[in-house]
């Protein structure tokens, strides 16, 4: 079966900086359902598009098309007593960057100092291009239900235990530009 519109794309990856230093490397395969349902970078779509089990490639996605350039005003310095205790680097919040725009975005503490803690509310790989080396597994058609829910039910995907308004309990890369 050919990749295309409304298929269930499950792809081994790994993925590395343009200097191909290791980044991550899947331990699970990626499922996704196949057809700009905002499920996996556009790029990737495009690059298996058409494709077979089987098919190996290896892509580099720029910023732009991945997760934008690194924007220095999603950086902010807030007085530690704002925040929670214990307060670890790497630790993530919700909130909304002053003059930016107003969808919450998650800010990450990169630096505790004193009284201070610096939130940085970009992507961690804001700014990098990546290279993708992707090998297609398996191609199977979706099912109505994931196609009416816009993303893969069941091994490696998301399947609702609840009602359908659970909306949001499920991860979707999606580019922050």
């Amino acid at each position: 079966m050919k990749i295309a519109k409304d298929t269930v794309v499950t792809v081994n990856y790994k993925l590395s900086d343009a200097q191909n230093n290791l980044i991550e490397e899947g331990s699970q395969p990626m499922v996704y359902l196949h057809g700009g349902y905002e499920n996996t970078l556009p790029k990737i779509e495009e690059e298996l598009d058409g494709k077979e089990k089987g098919y190996s490639s290896t892509i580099q996605v720029e910023p732009e098309d991945a997760f934008g350039d690194y924007d220095p005003a999603l950086v902010k310095v807030e007085d530690r007593k704002r925040l929670p205790e214990p307060l670890e680097v790497g630790m993530q919040f919700e909130g909304v960057a002053e003059g930016v725009d107003e969808e919450p975005t998650i800010f990450t503490v990169t630096d505790i100092a004193d009284d201070k803690v610096v939130l940085d509310g970009n992507h961690p790989l804001a700014g990098m291009a990546l290279r993708f080396d992707l090998s297609v597994v398996d191609v199977r058609a979706a099912s109505d239900e994931e196609i009416a829910h816009g993303h893969v039910h069941g091994e490696h995907g998301h399947h609702h235990e609840m009602d359908d308004s659970d909306e949001g309990d499920h991860f979707r890369s999606q580019p922050l530009n």
